[in-house]
């Protein structure tokens, strides 16, 4: 069996194992991480030999850290890699790489379509008859998107909204509140396979799919990482968050994942506390007392145009996984439109959580 991880911020690492008897047998760790001493490797590959199949992967990380000779060095690797790794490799995971992935960047839609199109489109893929998408979205008018558990009335100022003509509409994917306007937002969705995030926690998952971005912004010369559990912040402040919905195949089969990430371009922050809910609660572990402060844009990070920043975010994805022009088909569509319909534009699913 053969597993593949990139360690957030650090470097692949690659294990061949295989499995006698309930135990893991001819376990072989690579990549190209760095590694001192060089036995330090030979240390790792032991402390893994004969673990019971069914350790997790914290129990196979602390294996491999009580085996590592005094004063190791790893750079690029960590202990939780490596057993998330031999993880992957048991779950028989698959890689970014093994799909032709497909790109769809159609013109603005109404915010309740863009909800309907991440389920349908995530279901298409559950069921095998759509492969792994990327999509980016174009805002057809101004929204406050809540998360699937939120209370509407403690995350939204009515007045504020009906003000600023701002729609309220409820995503099927948990987490918190987003402000988004046409031209201030990029928001993406990736719809993929569940098996490409198998023997990954959900926390893990988060890392593991937002990984792509993060390597876009540096090409784009911004530092940004990884915080749990769902945002990506820079030295300037949080700049997205990211949410996810797991959806189960056909019959129970095989599944897929919904993780579609807001990123601020642009922000009209006064706008946005109007229309908010903000409180001290929310904003005390964020380490500010003004949700102004909490998001910077990208147009001040990178002083490119909105659609440049998109067009390079799509180039750095291209080159790293491939990535084929697509679109929404007409009977995606179809099925779309009647969700926004009769889910995602209704008082009944918006007011779920009153």
């Amino acid at each position: 069996m053969h597993g593949e991880y990139k360690v957030p911020g650090g470097k692949l690492v690659v294990v061949d194992v295989d499995v006698e008897e309930g135990v893991l047998r001819r376990v072989r760790v690579a990549g190209d991480f760095f590694l001192e001493p060089d036995e330090a490797l030979d240390a790792v590959n032991g402390a893994l030999e004969g673990a019971p199949a069914d350790t997790d992967a914290a129990g196979l990380a602390a294996r491999v850290e009580a085996a590592l000779p005094a004063g190791t060095v790893m750079y690029g690797l960590t202990s939780e890699g490596v057993g998330i790794a031999v993880r992957r490799a048991l779950a028989r995971a698959t890689d970014w790489t093994d799909y032709d992935w497909q790109l769809i960047h159609e013109a603005p839609q109404s915010p309740a379509l863009h909800m309907a199109l991440d389920e349908v489109l995530t279901a298409e893929v559950a069921a095998g008859r759509r492969p792994p998408t990327l999509r980016v979205w174009e805002w057809g008018s101004p929204a406050v998107i809540i998360g699937s558990f939120q209370s509407l009335r403690n995350e939204v100022d009515p007045e504020g909204a009906a003000r600023h003509g701002v729609e309220v509409v409820r995503r099927i994917s948990g987490g918190g509140a987003m402000f988004v306007e046409p031209g201030n937002t990029i928001t993406y969705s990736l719809s993929v396979p569940d098996s490409l995030v198998q023997g990954l926690s959900f926390q893990d998952s988060y890392a593991y799919l937002d990984d792509w971005v993060l390597g876009a912004l540096g090409d784009l010369g911004i530092r940004a990482w990884y915080q749990p559990l769902n945002d990506i912040a820079t030295d300037q402040g949080k700049i997205a968050g990211a949410a996810q919905k797991r959806m189960v195949g056909p019959g129970g089969g095989p599944g897929a994942v919904l993780h579609h990430v807001t990123m601020s371009y642009d922000i009209d922050a006064d706008k946005m506390v109007e229309v908010l809910r903000i409180g001290r609660e929310k904003l005390s572990d964020k380490g500010t007392r003004s949700a102004k402060k909490r998001v910077d844009p990208l147009r001040r990070q990178t002083g490119l145009p909105r659609e440049a920043v998109i067009e390079r975010m799509i180039a750095s994805f291209r080159a790293r996984y491939g990535l084929a022009e697509g679109k929404v088909t007409d009977e995606e569509l179809a099925r779309a439109e009647e969700l926004a319909r009769t889910k995602f534009g209704s008082a009944e699913w918006t007011a779920r959580v009153p």
